[in-house]
């Protein structure tokens, strides 16, 4: 199976198939520091990734913004001095897509190139 971080994010649409409980369980592993929880009634994965300091959180929210802008998926990111917390889900379906799954792991990759 190719690593997640290597796919890419499928556009997505109101009737876009949310991820089942089986391929939760699939795809998980590749992104075992992800927690999934839910909020406001919307299934969601969400991570927050340490930092010395805030240079370092505001540098890692702009990379992951960038790749957030070339797959056309978009997190909610809460930066704070030395923390950022990642949210993803997909808005169209008010849930899990394989796409969230897949950007988890494209923000794994990015932390590991800064300092923790």
């Amino acid at each position: 199976m190719e690593p997640l971080s290597n796919e890419r994010c499928v556009a997505c649409h109101p009737n876009s198939t949310r991820v089942t409980a089986y391929e939760i369980v699939q795809l998980k592993p590749q992104v075992p520091d992800w927690t999934l929880i839910e909020k406001n009634g919307v299934p969601q994965i969400e991570r927050t990734y340490e930092f010395p300091d805030f240079k370092s959180a505001i540098a890692f929210t702009n990379s992951v913004g960038e790749v957030a802008e070339t797959e056309g998926h978009h997190p909610a990111l809460l930066t704070e001095w030395g923390k950022v917390t990642v949210t993803w889900w997909t808005h169209a379906i008010s849930g899990l897509h394989r796409n969230d799954f897949i950007m988890a792991a494209k923000t794994d990759a990015i932390a590991n190139q800064f300092p923790t």
